[in-house]
């Protein structure tokens, strides 16, 4: 093995544009490839990209691809055709797939990181070419890694689970909260607040808009909250931000049978430096998500200090503990519950309102990237 181990991150599926690309997985890898030299200076880091708005750290050198890989398909020939190639002319020891895949014929050993398997666990939530696409190359990769990073302990099990890679190649490692996520200056707040045309009192859901997120079952607790506490929710609306993602429709449509139209506001993709000050605003956070690798936003809400109500499957008890409420996402009275409490119940409030940021000082980019440096340091040296 060289004297610097040279790692290569592959890392095209990141979009700093402001639609929803620029999700979970954008920022998974952002903050990791911002954190990884600083994690472990005496290893050689290597990018390989596509998005011009990304500036690396010092310490990391990024190898623009020519390819379309803003493109599905661009991002699948590259990784399957280019990649290979790419990773001999620049001499990398360990390949990090940092999203699912790695190149079939890879030279090197690789490390895949697997976001969430909701593509077997709710097939009809993708498009088909995109279901069999990660289905098989997913599996393809995981098998034939040296290691594979799950994002929570719920995603591990499902990689032993559906992928059927055995336990001690696949290793936990929590994604962080940034620091910017954190309770603001009252002021700044206001201002904010000013600005968008918020009211005083409001339900935030923020994430992409599509039916793993349950949003609908939340557009409905949110109609029997208003039906059961008609002058305690007056003029407090539910604000669902996020891009639209496939099969939409339905929720969009829901909210006007139901005749929610002045009381649900649709706002559209939020840019990540205006995600804390949305949170801040916020009298309550609601994430009922029925699957999740991770859940990020549940616990930048809770960074921030708002009360968080969040479902109690897949990784999202993982993140909450007990700085949050968890309930059934399929339970509509036990969610519209779950908002009554948070939106009223003061003493809760207050309770959460120190939990919250306490639990998510446990979460850093700063470890997960020491833990991830580590794993390339144990694969290089058994690769020797």
């Amino acid at each position: 093995m060289p004297d610097k181990l040279n790692v290569g991150l592959s890392a095209h599926l990141m979009s700093l544009g402001k639609d929803y690309r620029g999700a979970g997985a954008t920022w998974y890898i952002y903050h990791t490839l911002s954190h990884l030299p600083a994690a472990d200076p005496e290893l050689c880091y290597t990018a390989f990209l596509n998005e011009p708005r990304f500036s690396p750290p010092q310490g990391m050198r990024v190898r623009r691809s020519r390819w379309p890989t803003s493109t599905p398909y661009g991002r699948i020939a590259w990784e399957q055709l280019a990649a290979p190639l790419a990773l001999r002319r620049e001499r990398v020891d360990v390949l990090h797939g940092m999203a699912f895949v790695a190149p079939w014929l890879s030279p090197c050993p690789t490390v895949i990181t697997v976001l969430d398997l909701s593509f077997l666990r709710f097939p009809a939530a993708f498009k088909a070419f995109k279901r069999t696409y990660l289905g098989l190359m997913t599996r393809l990769s995981v098998r034939r890694a040296a290691k594979v990073i799950a994002i929570s302990e719920s995603t591990r099990q499902d990689v032993i689970d559906l992928l059927g890679v055995p336990a001690e190649r696949v290793e936990r490692i929590y994604c962080g909260a940034d620091p910017g996520y954190r309770p603001l200056p009252t002021g700044e707040v206001s201002a904010f607040r000013r600005e968008k045309g918020l009211p005083p009192r409001f339900v935030l859901f923020l994430g992409t808009i599509e039916p793993r997120k349950n949003v609908t079952r939340l557009i409905e607790a949110f109609a029997a909250l208003i039906a059961a506490e008609p002058r305690q929710m007056a003029g407090v609306p539910l604000i669902l931000a996020g891009g639209r993602g496939w099969l939409s429709e339905p929720i969009y449509a829901r909210v006007e049978e139901l005749g929610l139209g002045d009381r649900v506001r649709f706002v559209g993709y939020v840019p990540e430096e205006q995600k804390a000050l949305w949170y801040n605003a916020a009298t309550c956070f609601c994430y009922p998500s029925l699957y999740e690798g991770f859940g990020l936003p549940p616990l930048e809400a809770m960074a921030c200090g708002v009360p968080v109500v969040t479902s109690s499957v897949s990784s999202l008890p993982e993140v909450v503990g007990d700085a949050g409420l968890t309930v059934d996402p399929l339970d509509r009275a036990a969610l519209c519950e779950a908002l009554r409490r948070a939106l009223f119940d003061r003493d809760l409030r207050a309770d959460l309102a120190v939990r919250g940021p306490a639990r998510a000082q446990r979460f850093t980019w700063s470890e997960a990237a020491r833990k991830t440096a580590d794993i390339y340091r144990r694969v290089g040296e058994e690769a020797g």
